[in-house]
């Protein structure tokens, strides 16, 4: 019997969740360490398995299967493809430079450890105990659930983690949210609760949707594992009726759009990264957010061709209201962390506006943003994280001249821009260039309508960079501290990956271009042809 990596790979950190949150509480250093061990004993792992995937192999490898509730068919099915093991090794990429970069944020502050040293709970601004274990443990909880959905090729399993995931960033978006507020701590305190119940709620609701459609799928198919749905549908073994196909798409559809997220499905996002820390915000959008994007092709192009097809022009019609609007509200934005929220629902239209195109630019194009936009928003939203811990306030107009007292900071956060903005030589480029290219081969006006979000990106982001980091020093920065050690550990890996897939991405599409092959051919779409020759 061979090693189970992929359950290693999942397991390992929710190992380390446990054991984080068993550190007695007055060790929360030792705590912090812990769960960055684990993290990158997690990374190690994931490494592993890119290296032993084979692109030239068989569509889904490092499998396995195991019965778990053998009465309704559900198993304990493992495997990836190309774009799962890909998420999965951007996952255990990141987390490692989430904690690093949240090292402080559960810890409990000097004013609050004054206020319960001169009255205890019952003074009028009391301590409330921010536990730095149960943090990392949530962090840690939500990267096994993450990774495991995208290793998860039972239908059932994939819907559990699904949902699951929910509970974790609940409690950090509610429990551990952003100290850089304007109003007073009841008014922060009921801010980041809506934020966290409105997260909850979309999301709870999209996914009884999909509940509801994968008992009927299971109805149609008899069975939960995704290899033999699919094996059934291509052989002409297992048909569904024209309006059961679509009613199925439907439900699954709607919960990935609602985690994705797309408009007009998206509106918990900005509340929800506006009120959250920092490294939670990319949680949430670098991390979360892709097991929608993803789950629309592993199982929504896989198990619904048809279906997919019939609902391309509406769900391109979205995703381009998706790209112009979320770039619009961003350019209005005056808070810096609801801009970079902006500009991600933005960046979520452009992959599902790849997907949909069915072409393989475009679904390659669509896999790569997935990859690049995590590590770029990684990046961004770190580095503003910083930034708005030094200054305590998230308002653009707070800022200037930062660039004179803290000049590597602003480096930082303008190379983390021009890749927001999806500058050439930086990773981005190459994903949005290759979607557009797509989208165009298959809906020209589509492709023309898109190309609006690159110039509203370059309008938010250079302006924002102009507003905080240029003319002249404002009072409240002038004594600001540039990037420390540990943070600049946070920043640079990030940069440099930015730049070396910016110029060199034939890494990633070796091994995602089969598996977009293998979607392409699910759903029986094939290219469009050039209407004008090359000269001979």
């Amino acid at each position: 019997m061979s090693f189970p990596l992929l359950t290693a790979t999942a397991a390992l950190p929710a190992i380390g969740a446990v054991a984080t949150a068993a550190v007695p509480a007055a060790r929360r250093t030792t705590a912090k360490w812990l769960a960055l061990v684990f993290s990158l004993a997690t990374l190690v792992l994931a490494g592993i398995a890119l290296a032993r995937f084979e692109p030239g192999g068989d569509r889904y490898q490092l499998t396995e299967s195991h019965a778990w509730i053998k009465d309704f068919g559900v198993r304990y099915e493992l495997g990836v493809d190309g774009i799962g093991v890909a998420l999965m090794a951007l996952t255990a990429l990141l987390i490692p430079f989430v904690i690093l970069a949240g090292w402080h944020d559960a810890d409990p502050s000097p004013s609050s450890q004054q206020s319960s040293s001169r009255g205890g709970p019952n003074e009028t601004k009391p301590y409330r105990w921010r536990p730095t274990q149960g943090f990392f443990a949530l962090i840690l909880m939500v990267e096994a659930m993450v990774i495991l959905s995208f290793e998860a090729t039972d239908v059932f399993l994939f819907y559990i983690l699904f949902e699951a995931m929910l509970i974790p960033m609940y409690f950090l978006i509610g429990g551990f949210g952003d100290r850089a507020h304007t109003g007073s701590d009841e008014n922060a305190a009921a801010q980041r609760s809506y934020a966290a119940v409105k997260f909850l709620l979309y999301n709870l609701v999209g996914g009884l949707i999909m509940l509801a459609a994968v008992i009927g799928l299971y109805v149609v198919a008899g069975t939960f594992s995704l290899s033999e749905i699919a094996e059934a549908r291509a052989s002409g073994s297992l048909s569904m009726a024209t309006s059961t196909e679509r009613w199925l798409f439907l439900g699954f559809f709607f919960a990935f759009a609602v985690k994705a997220p797309l408009w007009p499905l998206h509106t918990w996002l900005p509340n929800a990264m506006g009120e959250a820390t920092s490294p939670v915000a990319v949680l949430i959008t670098a991390v979360v957010d892709k097991v929608g994007t993803f789950a629309m092709l592993r199982f929504c192009l896989q198990l619904f061709p048809e279906a997919s097809k019939w609902a391309t022009p509406v769900i391109v019609v979205l995703a381009l209201i998706s790209i112009v609007y979320g770039a619009l509200l961003a350019v209005g934005q005056r808070d810096i962390k609801r801009l970079i929220a902006y500009a991600s629902i933005s960046h979520f239209g452009f992959i599902v506006l790849g997907i949909f195109a069915m072409t393989s630019q475009g679904q390659s194009g669509a896999t790569l943003y997935m990859v690049n936009h995590g590590i770029s928003t990684a990046a961004l939203m770190l580095v503003a994280g910083f930034l708005i811990t030094r200054r305590g306030s998230r308002l653009i107009a707070d800022y200037g001249g930062v660039q004179k007292v803290a000049p590597i900071l602003a480096g930082t956060f303008l190379i983390g821009g021009l890749a927001t903005l999806s500058l050439p030589g930086l990773a981005p480029f190459v994903s949005e260039f290759l979607v557009l290219v797509g989208a165009f081969s298959a809906y020209p006006a589509a492709g023309i309508i898109a190309t609006t979000g690159i110039v509203l990106a370059a309008l938010y982001v250079l302006v924002l960079y102009q507003r905080t980091m240029t003319g002249p020093v404002k009072a409240e920065v002038q004594g600001m501290a540039d990037l420390k050690v540990r943070e600049l550990v946070v920043v640079l890996p990030l940069i440099a990956l930015l730049l070396f897939l910016g110029v060199y991405p034939k890494p990633l599409t070796e091994i995602v271009n089969p598996a977009v092959q293998h979607t392409m051919s699910d759903v029986q779409k094939k290219d469009p042809q050039p209407e004008v020759e090359a000269a001979k």
